[in-house]
């Protein structure tokens, strides 16, 4: 039964995603076209059982949905918006210092 999220429950998911560089480099890949796993774990250079662990997380997030295509399984981004949202999070993020997660971090003791 598909439910609603609530905004909470988005972001952490979309945060959750967003913790780990290969799901990162899987969803920018996934932004440009759909893609099926061993394709993905070339292009990405990692082992398609490290790969489909990726896929996995990215599922249970609902980020990325599978489409069946004959014999294969394509791996493609559950919306379109979330490219989107890739984009304009990956440009803001540009405009931060690389040496630093946040500007406070020095006064706050965090990151």
């Amino acid at each position: 039964m598909l439910t609603v999220a609530s905004d909470i429950d988005v972001l952490t998911r979309f945060g959750r995603a967003l913790a780990d560089p290969i799901r990162c480099r899987i969803l920018l890949t996934l932004r440009d076209a759909p893609a099926y796993p061993a394709d993905l774990a070339d292009a990405l250079g990692v082992s398609r059982t490290r790969l489909s662990n990726h896929l996995a997380c990215l599922r249970d997030c609902g980020l990325v949905v599978t489409v069946p295509d004959g014999r294969r399984t394509r791996y493609e981004l559950a919306d379109a918006r979330f490219g989107q949202a890739l984009d304009g999070l990956r440009t803001a993020v540009v405009a931060v210092e690389t040496d630093r997660t946040c500007a406070d971090a020095d006064a706050k003791g965090c990151c």
